[in-house]
């Protein structure tokens, strides 16, 4: 089963993952205080729901397609060093620190231009070698 969720983070801090599919009446979605937290929980509410429902839980057959907002990304991906990827996006630095906090939101043009910078980061790492 392939489930689209997003992942935000809220005004109280904390992280949420929702999708707007269900399993039978049942609405999937997880909390916490970190993008990691909340995907563990969001994974429980599937496991729940499949009980609900009286279908075998089986998680290798659940693919789950993360989308996430600026804060979230960097929360979950923490190993990217928010300024040097300022840098590489063509950002200014300290507003990009306010997108990953939450502080700001970037505008369409933006996150356009910090997805553009994600991929082209994935890619120069999907070929690179040692």
């Amino acid at each position: 089963m392939k489930i689209k969720a997003i992942i935000e983070k809220g005004k109280d801090g904390l992280y949420s993952v929702y999708s707007t599919q269900h399993l039978g009446n049942s609405y999937l979605g997880g909390f916490g205080d970190s993008v990691s937290a909340a995907k563990a929980d969001f994974f429980e509410s599937i496991r729940e729901a499949y009980g609900e429902q009286g279908i075998p839980f089986t998680p290798e057959e659940i693919d789950v397609e993360y989308r996430y907002d600026v804060p979230s990304f960097f929360n979950f991906f923490d190993i990217i060093n928010v300024s040097k990827f300022a840098e590489f996006a063509g950002i200014n630095e300290s507003k990009m620190r306010a997108y990953k906090c939450g502080v700001a939101y970037p505008g369409e043009k933006t996150t356009e231009k910090i997805f553009r910078a994600i991929k082209k980061l994935a890619t120069e790492l999907s070929v690179a070698s040692l």
